[in-house]
């Protein structure tokens, strides 16, 4: 059973990046902003 994985436009990872670098969120936090749910094993 093969899961599909999310792909993510150029601006979602500019804004994201933007988040972490320019406003000093964490990776976990940048993810919550941006209402992406990640698992524990995926961080990194």
């Amino acid at each position: 059973m093969s899961k599909q994985r999310r792909t993510f436009s150029a601006e979602f990872k500019r804004e994201a990046a933007a988040l972490v670098l320019d406003q000093g969120y964490s990776h976990i936090d940048a993810c919550r902003s941006l209402g992406v749910v990640i698992r524990p094993c995926a961080v990194g």
